[in-house]
């Protein structure tokens, strides 16, 4: 038997996917699309600066000092892995007191720049929760944040209407108060275990 409050978790992220799909995806015109990969991290993550536009502005992580920033690298038009793990992360923040929210900072990073403009990331990130921020950049730059984090990613081509895919490594990157990388969770971690590691940092000092 399902307890209650996991049966409620299952149901709130089916209904953010479902919103997702409605609001972002694109049909596929053939029945001939390749699988959307999770890819492997390339190396391992070691962290470190980094800066982003967003819809307001230019955001750097040092900018974040004092708070917990939740990492994620991914694209609005992902059919899977992306609405899945940002539904997860929502899930964890609804959990958090408002005091907490206010020492946390959730960023979306996105690895498609040329379709993901600011104004469509600020709308897709909204949709989840308000804490997350999302924004992009050229893409030396995303490269180079991507082997920062040893993110993976790779278009596919396909015979959407949206044109390709983007394979990509799918892991929650949680960093400290003073902008170290401390977790790297992976794929369909539960919200329990996100709210849990962003806790232990909140705890911290300093």
């Amino acid at each position: 038997m399902i307890k209650k409050p996991v049966l409620l978790s299952l149901i709130t992220i089916l209904v953010i996917v479902l919103v997702w799909v409605l609001l972002f995806w694109t049909p596929v015109e053939t029945s001939e699309q390749p699988e959307h990969q999770k890819l492997a991290l390339s190396a391992t993550p070691i962290g470190g600066d980094f800066t982003i536009e967003t819809k307001d502005k230019d955001l750097s992580l040092k900018d974040l000092r004092g708070k917990v920033v939740v990492l994620y690298m991914g694209y609005t038009l992902c059919p899977d892995v992306c609405p899945t793990s940002l539904a997860l992360l929502t899930q964890a923040l609804n959990q958090m007191s408002e005091n907490e929210l206010s020492s946390v900072q959730s960023v979306f990073i996105s690895v498609d720049p040329d379709r993901d403009n600011l104004t469509r990331l600020s709308k897709y990130t909204q949709y989840f929760h308000a804490n997350i921020m999302g924004g992009t950049a050229e893409k030396e730059i995303i490269d180079r944040i991507a082997k920062q984090y040893g993110a993976a990613y790779q278009k596919v081509e396909n015979n959407s209407a949206a044109g390709y895919l983007v394979d990509h490594s799918s892991y929650t990157y949680v960093i400290d108060k003073k902008g170290k990388l401390r977790h790297s969770l992976t794929h369909g971690t539960l919200p329990e275990n996100i709210l849990k590691a962003v806790r232990e940092l909140l705890a911290e000092k300093g």
